[in-house]
């Protein structure tokens, strides 16, 4: 067992040692990829050059499965011969599968002998080692079968916590956020190629309105990187809900809460209000430093304190909730970019008559309203149902429109392309007087350029470690 251990040790220190693309597809890995722990079933993959040797020798046998089917098979440790498990086997030779090459699923029961078992055997076939964090979807983008964002989406599925990211992941791993990148990009090489004859070749060969053509297409390219970039959706960033309650609280209380299938995270504050107490002063400093950065406001209020002989006072309260300024010498300024619903709680402490009247003057006042009752539980799912609709609203339908932007990365990219496009513009208006016409192709090379980093056609390889380290071994 010492020995297996110390082979084991070694092997995985060489694939440390030689990990360039070219040296990871010589190589064939295997690894647990149904997680770790005792399970009614335990997959184990296998895939690389020396996948089907490794088949023939665990089952003893000459042939291979029959391709993307099951075959229940006997499966033994090479060098002693003795049964480990019986198991399904699904065999998937390349190019057709998930990393693009010979590539098989060893389903077996999922103790921990029984995968302990496995993996020593595996290690014994000659040129097999313990698979790395992402080797094989790293594989299936070196290989083809997947691009950067395709890969990204696939991390986001596995890391999904709500049904809106498993909706928003599985769009791009399908592609959808890829096809509009390398839609623009398609475009661009294009008017790259344009540029390029023009400067190349005489004017008597290159057709009349080149220039003009290219200039349309890159102006129409820049408006959708903008739009794209401007986006009121938040893709997967939770929205930050702030909830001022006045009480006792003195720090932030948060808590991310599933929301519509958005995940939400809570911000439970003191409540704001005139104090001395130097304590709670600070409490009502952090909760409008956190009203300011979130996007979207829950304003409570004690319903039983108001009538409607004194609204003026609830609207006051409001009013200092929104206001910009923290200190309250200062004159009081409503932010009109704060987005909120005042909530009317203890709503069991007044009659209904009274509830809706109130409810009807701030309505009247373009103020969104909702009344609750915390202690008997009424109106809360009117509640949710209003945060559900605004959830959607601030981060948009996953399956409508063009996917959001989830990796800061793209971010960056898209706006270093944006700033080439609008550079060519601005040439392209100035006639290219003041600017040679070939520093205006090197514009639209740079935005090429990181559309395609984006997507992984060039320039990745700086990347590509910090894309493929937060997959789990095995995937």
């Amino acid at each position: 067992m010492l020995n297996a251990i110390r082979g084991w040790k070694v092997r995985h220190w060489i694939r440390l040692c030689s990990n360039q693309a070219e040296d990871l597809l010589r190589t064939t890995v295997f690894a647990v990829s149904s997680g770790h722990g005792v399970s009614g079933v335990a997959v184990i993959r296998v895939t690389g050059p020396e996948t089907s040797q490794a088949v023939r020798l665990m089952t003893k046998t000459n042939s291979l499965p029959k391709p993307r089917y099951a075959s229940l098979k006997k499966i033994y440790q090479p060098s002693t011969g003795d049964i480990i498990d019986k198991g399904l086997i699904l065999w998937f030779p390349g190019p057709h599968s998930f990393t693009g090459e010979d590539l098989a699923e060893f389903h077996v029961h999922g103790g921990s002998a029984v995968i302990e078992g496995m993996l020593t055997s595996l290690q014994e076939v000659d040129g097999l080692y313990p698979a790395m964090a992402g080797d094989f979807t790293r594989r299936a983008f070196e290989n083809g079968k997947l691009d950067l964002t395709e890969v990204e989406g696939l991390g986001d599925l596995i890391h999904a916590q709500t049904e809106a990211q498993r909706k928003q992941a599985i769009r791009q791993m399908d592609g959808h956020l890829s096809q509009m990148y390398k839609k623009w990009s398609k475009s661009l090489l294009k008017c790259v190629a344009d540029i390029e004859a023009t400067i190349d070749f005489s004017e008597d060969i290159i057709e009349d309105g080149i220039i003009e053509n290219v200039q349309d297409t890159v102006t129409g390219i820049a408006k959708e990187v903008r739009n794209h970039l401007e986006d009121r959706r938040k893709g997967q960033r939770p929205a930050a809900i702030v909830s001022p309650v006045e009480g006792t609280t003195r720090d932030v209380v948060e808590t991310a809460v599933n929301i519509g299938g958005y995940p939400v995270l809570f911000s439970d504050t003191a409540g704001i209000r005139p104090s001395l107490d130097p304590v709670e002063k600070e409490g009502i400093k952090r909760a409008k430093s956190r009203i300011s950065t979130a996007d979207f406001v829950l304003l409570v209020h004690d319903l039983s304190k108001y009538n409607v002989s004194n609204m003026d006072s609830l609207l006051e309260s409001t009013v200092k909730m929104l206001s910009k300024h923290k200190d309250d010498d200062m004159e009081l300024h409503y932010d009109e970019n704060i987005d909120y619903l005042i909530v009317l709680n203890k709503a069991d402490l007044v009659s209904n008559k009274m509830a809706l009247q109130m409810k009807e003057i701030l309505a009247n006042k373009g103020m969104d309203v909702c009344i609750i009752s915390c202690e008997s539980g009424d109106g809360i799912e009117n509640l949710t149902k209003l945060l559900s609709e605004k959830m959607k609203d601030i981060c948009g339908d996953p399956v409508i429109g063009n996917p959001s932007i989830t990796q800061t990365r793209h971010r960056f990219h898209l706006t270093e392309a944006l700033k080439s496009l609008e550079m060519f513009v601005k040439m392209a208006n100035d006639g290219f007087e003041d600017h040679d016409l070939v520093l205006g192709a090197e514009e639209l090379r740079i935005a090429l350029g990181e559309f395609s980093r984006i997507t992984g056609n060039i320039g990745t390889e700086d990347i590509l470690d910090v894309i493929f380290r937060d997959f789990c071994i095995g995937k």
